[in-house]
């Protein structure tokens, strides 16, 4: 038995994954958690947090004392056994995650994720070029917002028409104010209008199968244990769709902001893919590692588990901070250096890992590296007005709601 180190609570670190300061800038408050308070006991919020890279993986890959049955996300709403707010998909442990998971596979597939890229291409450019012609824009609003909104909606055969009023649902969705501490009511309304539209959606597929995303969904099948098919019910495939709108929509456009504004930040590194636009795929993945846009991710404790000696009782919930093990000194060197060229992408934890390993890891990378590499081809540089910048406030997911600039073209 090691021995325990000490647990320490919110008197003498101050972690509330509500409070906008942190949103603003977690990472001074991670550090002090890794040396200070690895496992960290939140008592008033009745919650437990793992900061270390290597307790952060442990956590991940112990998929049968650490459940996903409370969903993601620390909002109460989100793990009441009756609620519908995690996403089904994301609530669920195996087998019943794993028969969804390979059921949805057989829509999703690496090639239909692959032979989208030429129409993530042409988005780009249309969305891009409209930006350049402008010179001044917001970069959000025009650019990150609707690129990866417009690609999960051609996934799904969503019409142009309606993305506008499916994007400003799912920013609602995640949307928080400060001092609440639950799924606020604008969120709920929003869920609901979600919930309609694609069980709408989804009737109208059922008459009119196509090539999309959701007609594979409908015609997935496979071999239950009895050797009988089964297949996706319709809330199954409608959690799914909201789960694509939202963690297929929301952290892809972070990630695009957070690539640009770091970027600015750090103009002799943004000076790599300016002068190499092939070096691009640089710029996604160091941004994944420094400032991912999902930062924690919410187990529930089925069994009495143990990390550096200290046991988190069953019953009770841990965050794995996604963002502090990120900045880990003891897994990557110089760990708040903003540094292109980096070789992480083994040990950065910005997708999870096992079992709930991301499914759309690849269609982000896929997306950042389309984006940013036009982006490198067309501009010298780009100024950001900080002062009309403004974080989007969420739980789960860090990046810009707003984010105003200017740019330079070649």
């Amino acid at each position: 038995m090691t021995n325990a180190i000490e647990v320490v609570t919110e008197d003498r670190i101050p972690f509330d994954p509500y409070d906008y300061r942190i949103h603003e800038d977690p990472y001074p408050t991670y550090e002090r958690l890794r040396a200070e308070a690895p496992i960290y006991h939140n008592v008033a919020q009745d919650f437990w947090a793992l900061a270390r890279h290597d307790d952060v993986r442990a956590g991940f890959r112990d998929n049968v004392r650490l459940s996903n049955s409370w969903g993601v996300s620390i909002d109460p709403a989100s793990y009441n056994e009756n609620a519908h707010f995690a996403m089904s998909f994301l609530a669920l442990d195996d087998p019943k995650h794993m028969r969804m998971r390979k059921l949805v596979s057989k829509g999703f597939t690496p090639k239909r994720i692959s032979e989208l890229s030429t129409r993530i291409t042409e988005l780009t450019h249309e969305h891009w070029d409209e930006c350049l012609q402008r010179g001044s824009f917001d970069y959000v609003h025009d650019f990150a917002g609707r690129l990866p909104m417009d690609v999960v909606s051609e996934l799904l055969g969503v019409p142009v028409a309606d993305r506008g009023q499916l994007r400003r649902a799912s920013d609602l969705l995640v949307h928080r104010e400060e001092g609440v501490f639950d799924v606020p009511p604008e969120a709920v309304t929003a869920y609901l209008e979600l919930n309609t539209y694609y069980r709408e959606l989804l009737a109208d597929r059922k008459r009119n199968l196509g090539d999309d995303l959701v007609s594979a969904l409908i015609e997935a099948e496979m071999p239950d244990e009895s050797g009988e098919p089964t297949r996706l019910t319709d809330d199954e495939i409608i959690g799914f769709m909201i789960l694509m709108i939202v963690a297929g929509n929301e952290t892809t456009t972070k990630l695009l902001a957070n690539a640009m504004y770091w970027g600015w930040r750090n103009p002799d590194q943004l000076a790599i893919p300016l002068a190499d636009p092939a070096r691009a795929t640089e710029w996604t993945e160091e941004t994944l590692r420094y400032d991912n846009s999902t930062q924690m991710l919410l187990r529930r404790v089925l069994e009495d588990v143990e990390f550096r000696g200290v046991t988190i009782p069953a019953g009770d919930r841990v965050l794995l901070l996604l963002g502090s093990a990120n900045r880990d000194r003891e897994v990557f060197e110089e760990p708040d250096v903003y540094r292109l060229g980096r070789d992480s992408s083994q040990t950065i934890v910005s997708f999870g890992m096992g079992t709930h390993f991301c499914l759309g890891a690849h269609l982000a990378r896929l997306e950042a590296n389309i984006a940013l590499t036009e982006i490198a081809k067309t501009v010298k540089g780009f100024e950001i007005d900080i002062a009309g910048a403004h974080r989007v406030h969420s739980v789960n997911v860090r990046g810009f709601a707003e984010l105003p600039m200017e740019v330079s073209t070649r």
